[in-house]
């Protein structure tokens, strides 16, 4: 898609997802701007697919294809709300199809090795400000979790946040269903921000539910980091790798059939597949 195609294309689908925002569906606050929450953000499980391919790098989309995103996050000291300056900030997530790179069995048939690969995955350090940015695409998704950014966040040598951040279920579903790299899948997602247990688990007040803005060119997403110094949050790999969710994880939303999977958050958005 080039330059001018994307922008008009980007134009289309921002419009459109704001409308179904303005239709019910609750969203983090429109703004990169966001006031520092001087409370520690909670830390959330790693997953199976951290690597650190020691890439410090701003624009860790190799080529891959998807809608433009920036994510634009704020390390502070959770209290006193002072920045933390050379922090280390990890993040890593899938591609529009929901594949790792780093890893064999991606992809919804579990065939495709991306162990070579090293896209959407890059380290940089906070500014005196306590800020980094990274240009990548906006996720995807695959079986049994919903749309999520993994970070890490160190001081010195000691991980002291490991957590992941969300995006808003309305701008997801739009992208989804309307922009070519993310459609043609061979399941269908049921698993959304109201029934993931990741969320449900670690997340309960949505404190790490990252704000978005619509920009010229792409999509800006912004989430302060309120962190413990004294922490200490090395973690082993956890979680289940994609694929099929376990009985009863996929299927309902609170013991409900989900027959529109997002009819309660979206209220007349017709999912189209």
């Amino acid at each position: 898609m080039n330059g001018s195609t994307r922008r008009g294309f980007l134009g289309f689908v921002s419009a459109s997802a704001a409308g179904l925002l303005q239709s019910g569906a609750k969203a983090a606050p429109a703004s990169t701007d966001a006031e520092p929450a001087c409370i520690l953000t909670p830390q959330a499980e790693e997953g199976p697919f951290y690597a650190d391919p020691k890439l410090v790098r701003s624009d860790i989309t190799e080529g891959r294809p998807g809608v433009p995103l920036t994510l634009r996050l704020r390390v502070i000291e959770a209290g006193p709300c002072t920045a933390i300056r050379d922090a280390r900030v990890d993040i890593w997530h899938c591609d529009a199809k929901g594949l790792y790179s780093a890893f064999p069995g991606q992809g919804d048939g579990h065939n495709i090795d991306a162990t070579s690969k090293t896209f959407l995955r890059g380290t940089q350090m906070t500014d005196e400000a306590g800020w980094v940015a990274f240009n990548t695409i906006y996720p995807g998704w695959y079986d049994g979790r919903a749309t999520h950014v993994h970070f890490k966040v160190f001081l010195d040598d000691r991980t002291v946040l490991t957590g992941q951040t969300f995006l808003p279920d309305a701008l997801n579903e739009f992208i989804y269903i309307n922009v070519p790299a993310y459609k043609d899948r061979a399941r269908q997602r049921t698993i959304i921000n109201a029934n993931d247990l990741v969320i449900g688990r670690s997340d309960p007040e949505h404190r790490a539910f990252c704000a978005v803005k619509e920009e010229r060119d792409r999509y800006v997403a912004t989430l302060t980091l309120g962190v413990d110094r004294r922490t200490d949050a090395t973690v082993g790999r956890r979680g289940r790798p994609p694929g099929p969710p376990p009985s009863g994880m996929g299927g309902s939303m609170f013991g409900r059939p989900i027959k529109d999977r997002l009819a309660a958050l979206v209220p007349g958005l017709k999912p189209g597949r």
